[in-house]
C-alpha cells in the first residue's frame, strides 16, 4: 500500500562522510518511491528542444581550451540545431569548468566557507539570485554566543537541548557553543558592526525566547543584513573568490557507482542564456538554505525552495529530521483586518523574537493575554510552544490572528531597539509604539536537512553541507532562537578545516585544475553518472507569471499546510504524500512536453522532493516532539527519542526500529 511504502523503515547506523555514526530511524528508498521528481526525457527530443535562439556571452571562466577546442558560441549553435547528441554522461553540457571549491549559496554559511577556503584554493560561489538575496539578509534578532562573564557554555547547551525537545546531539551543540565567542570575533574582524553599549563599548546583549541569559549579539534589529553586507564585501574583494550570480544549480555531479563514489561538482544553468556548465570541483559545499516556500506563508526569501536537500537526495546523500519545520510565531498578518500589504505576493515580514524578549506581550482577538495558559515561561517560551499556543487561540476564538503588544515600553526605547521593525510597520500605517501588531505563525526554518558530522561532511565523499540546508544535530526537534547564524559560521569553519586536511587527495582524484576543457568533458563522460536533469528548456529558462507554475506551487503549499503545518494527523499526511506523488508525475510530464526544465519547473520538482521527505519523516515518528505535533500521538515517547534518517538503499526492505542513541 502507499502508506506501507511511505513509512517503511530499516534498522541502520548511518555512517557519515567523516566517520561519525548516528543511530536512528532510517527509511530505505525503494525504486517505487524514487525521490527524483525530475525526468529522463527522450534524448533526441530533448536535444531538439533545449537550445536557445540567442546566446549571451558566457560569464563562466572555463578550463583552458586547446587550438581545436569548441567555443561556447559554436556549442550553443549546435545545441539550438539539435546537432549535439547525448552521451554516457547524459545530455552534454554547454561548457565545463574546473574549480577547487564550488559553493552553492551566498548566505552566512556559504560566504564564511568561501572566505576560509580561499586561503587554500580558488572558490566559485554559485547563487541563483543576487548574492545578497539569502535568508541571512532577513535574519533580524542576532547570533547567540557566550560572551558575558555571567553566562556559561553549559547554560547555553542546556537551553539549546531543552528547546530542541531533548533530541539535540549534545556533542554537536557543545562544539557549536564552545566556538561561539570565536565565531563572533571572526565576524567582527570581517567587518560586521554589532550594536555596542554606550557606557563602555562592550557588545550589547539581548535576550530571546528559550534563553536563560542575555546572550544575543545583534546589530539593532537588522543583524542578518549587517552580517551579509560585511561578508559579501569581504568575499567580493577577495581575488580568489568569483561569484556566479543568477546561476541555478540543477544537479550534483557524482562518479559512477563503485566502492567509493564521490561528488565531483554541480551542473549549473546560466539563467540569462539557458547555457549549462558542469563545474568540476575538488570540494562541493551546499549552503543554499531551506524550503520555506513549501508553505503558503513564509518569512523566507523566494530562493528558499529546498534545492540543496533535493539535489543531495538525488545523489544518494543521507537526510535527517525533515519532519521538524519551524513556524516562527510572530510574522506580520496582512490578511483581512491585518496590516497593509505592500506587494501582492510578498513574503511574510518577521517580527523578531527580540520584541517578546524586550517585554512584548501576546493577546488574542478577545483582548486576553493567553500564554500563561500554555507555559510558565509565557512569551519567553520556545518557538514551537508559542506557535502552537497562537494556533490554538486563533482556532478557539475563530480569528485570523493574535496581537503582539509592546506599547507599555517607552516609544524612544522601542525605536532605539527595533528601528527596522518600526520603519517597516510605519510603511504600512502601523505605529508599534502606540498600536498592537497583528501576527500569525509562518514557515521559518528547516531544522532537518542533509545529514553531516561535526565537520560538515555528508555521507557522500567530496560533498559538504552547512547552514540551514544541513542537519548537524544541534537543533533537535526545535531550533533555539538565534542559534542558526551561529551554526552557519561554526560549521562552515569546521568544514573548511576538514577539507584542508585532504584537499590534495581530493584534487588528485580529479583532472588537474588547468585541464583542457575538451579533456575535462571526456573525463566527465567516462567517470560520472549520467545527469537526468541536464537539459534546460529551449524557451526562456526563467519564466514570468507562468500559470502552470503558479498553480502548481499553490497546490503544493495548500497540501503541505493542511497536512504538515503546526498540527498534524496521520490520515492527512498519508493523503498528502499520495497527492505529492501525483504532482510529481505532473511535473515530469511538464518537463517532457517542454523538452526540458524551466527554473520554475526545477524549483517545483525540488519542492515536491523535499515535501515528500518531510511527510515521510513525520510518518515515521510515532510521537509528538518539538515542532512535530500530531493528534494521533500527542505525547513524547522515550523510545521515539531518536533522529529520523532517510537514505537511498534499494536493498533494504525491513521495517524495524533503530537504536535510541542519537549517535
Amino acid at each position: 500500500t502507499a502508506t506501507a511504502t511511505a513509512t517503511a523503515t530499516a534498522t541502520a547506523t548511518v555512517r557519515c562522510g567523516g566517520g561519525c555514526r548516528r543511530g536512528g530511524v532510517r527509511e530505505a528508498i525503494s525504486p517505487s518511491i524514487d525521490e527524483d521528481a525530475g525526468t529522463s526525457v527522450d534524448d533526441d527530443d530533448a536535444m531538439n528542444g533545449c537550445g536557445g535562439a540567442s546566446v549571451s556571452p558566457s560569464s563562466v571562466s572555463m578550463s583552458r581550451g586547446g587550438a581545436g577546442a569548441t567555443t561556447l558560441a559554436q556549442r550553443a549553435k549546435q545545441r539550438a540545431a539539435g546537432l549535439r547528441k547525448p552521451s554516457a554522461f547524459g545530455v552534454v553540457p554547454d561548457a565545463c569548468a574546473r574549480v577547487d571549491f564550488a559553493v552553492i549559496g551566498s548566505g552566512i554559511a556559504g560566504l564564511s566557507y568561501a572566505l576560509d577556503a580561499a586561503k587554500v584554493g580558488d572558490v566559485a560561489i554559485i547563487t541563483k539570485a543576487s548574492a545578497f538575496e539569502a535568508s541571512t539578509s532577513y535574519a533580524q534578532g542576532g547570533i547567540s554566543a557566550v560572551v558575558d562573564k555571567l553566562d556559561s557554555v553549559d547554560e547555553h547547551v542546556r537551553d539549546t537541548c531543552i528547546a530542541g525537545g531533548y533530541l539535540c546531539d549534545e556533542r554537536a551543540v557543545r562544539v557549536m557553543v564552545e566556538d561561539s565567542r570565536a565565531a563572533v570575533q571572526t565576524l567582527i574582524e570581517r567587518g560586521t558592526r554589532f550594536t555596542r553599549r554606550e557606557s563602555d563599548g562592550a557588545l550589547h546583549l539581548a535576550r530571546e525566547g528559550g534563553h536563560s541569559r542575555h546572550r544575543i549579539v545583534h546589530a539593532d534589529d537588522m543583524t542578518g543584513k549587517e552580517i551579509e553586507r560585511a561578508l559579501l564585501e569581504a568575499a567580493q574583494a577577495h581575488p580568489r573568490i568569483k561569484f556566479y550570480e543568477h546561476h541555478f544549480a540543477m544537479e550534483l555531479l557524482k562518479t559512477r557507482d563503485g566502492e567509493s563514489p564521490r561528488c565531483t561538482g554541480a551542473l549549473v544553468v546560466d539563467e540569462a542564456s539557458g547555457m549549462t556548465t558542469a563545474f568540476v570541483a575538488s570540494s562541493t559545499v551546499l549552503a543554499c538554505g531551506g524550503a520555506g516556500h513549501l508553505f503558503p506563508s513564509t518569512t523566507n526569501p523566494v530562493v528558499s525552495t529546498g534545492d540543496g536537500v533535493a539535489m543531495a537526495m538525488r545523489v544518494g546523500a543521507t537526510v535527517a529530521n525533515m519532519e521538524f519545520m519551524q513556524f516562527h510565531p510572530t510574522a506580520l498578518f496582512t490578511g483581512p483586518g491585518g496590516a497593509t500589504k505592500l506587494v501582492a505576493n510578498e513574503n511574510a515580514f518577521l517580527i523578531t523574537e527580540a520584541v517578546r524578549g524586550h517585554g512584548g506581550q501576546l493577546y488574542n482577538a478577545l483582548g486576553e493575554r493567553f500564554m500563561s495558559r500554555y507555559d510558565a515561561r509565557e512569551e519567553l517560551a520556545p518557538r514551537d510552544i508559542v506557535a502552537r499556543s497562537i494556533d490554538s487561540e486563533m482556532k478557539r476564538t475563530k480569528s485570523n490572528c493574535v496581537f503582539l503588544d509592546i506599547t507599555h515600553v517607552g516609544a524612544d526605547e522601542i525605536r532605539a531597539n527595533f528601528p527596522g521593525v518600526a520603519a517597516e510597520l510605519a510603511k504600512r500605517g502601523l505605529d508599534m509604539t502606540t498600536e498592537r501588531i497583528p501576527v500569525v505563525p509562518a514557515a521559518h526554518y528547516m531544522c532537518g536537512g542533509v545529514s553531516t558530522n561535526e565537520n560538515g561532511e555528508t555521507s557522500l565523499r567530496g560533498l559538504f553541507a552547512c547552514g540551514e540546508v544541513a542537519y548537524t544535530g544541534v537543533h533537535g526537534a526545535n531550533r533555539l532562537a538565534s542559534n542558526s547564524l551561529l551554526e552557519g559560521v561554526v560549521f562552515a569553519r569546521r568544514a573548511v578545516a576538514s577539507v584542508t586536511d585532504e584537499i590534495n587527495a581530493l584534487r588528485a582524484e580529479l583532472p588537474a585544475l588547468d585541464v583542457d576543457e575538451d579533456e575535462l568533458r571526456r573525463w566527465l563522460e567516462k567517470e560520472c553518472l549520467a545527469l537526468t536533469r541536464a537539459c534546460a528548456t529551449s524557451s526562456a529558462f526563467v519564466t514570468k507569471d507562468d500559470a502552470w507554475e503558479r498553480d502548481m506551487r499553490a497546490e503544493i503549499q495548500r497540501t503541505m499546510w493542511n497536512a504538515a503545518g503546526i498540527v498534524r494527523t496521520t490520515v492527512e499526511m498519508e493523503d498528502a504524500l499520495r497527492k505529492l506523488q501525483t504532482l510529481s508525475r505532473a511535473c515530469e510530464d511538464r518537463a517532457a512536453v517542454c523538452s526540458g526544465y524551466t527554473m520554475g519547473t526545477a524549483e517545483i520538482s525540488n519542492l515536491i522532493v523535499v515535501g515528500r521527505l518531510m511527510l515521510r519523516c513525520a510518518l515515521m515518528r510515532k510521537e509528538s516532539r518539538g515542532l512535530h505535533y500530531t493528534l494521533d500521538y500527542p505525547e513524547p515517547v522515550d523510545d521515539e527519542k531518536k533522529p529520523s534518517f532517510i537514505v537511498e538503499d534499494v536493498a533494504a526492505d525491513a521495517s524495524q526500529r533503530a537504536p535510541t542513541s542519537p549517535r
